[in-house]
């Protein structure tokens, strides 16, 4: 599988001690984890299922944001 470059934002839930972890660029895309290095695991693992699903209706994959884009 090509490996893709989607950023993970992640932030801590203090209600619910755990981080959480967006994808903005896949809408939608969201997960968490008790700890920092599950909850990087678990965004990988979120993003691969969302462009599974996405590949499987036929659609256009989003491109993935540059650094020099927010720039």
């Amino acid at each position: 599988m090509n490996e893709h470059h989607y950023s993970m934002n992640i932030v801590w839930d203090e209600e619910d001690k755990i981080f959480v972890v967006t994808v903005p660029e896949l809408d939608g895309c969201m997960t968490r984890g008790k700890n920092y290095e599950k909850t990087i695991k678990n965004g990988k693992d979120a993003i691969s299922g969302w462009i599974e699903v996405a590949q499987s209706l036929g659609w256009p994959l989003p491109r993935p944001k540059n650094y020099a884009d927010a720039a």
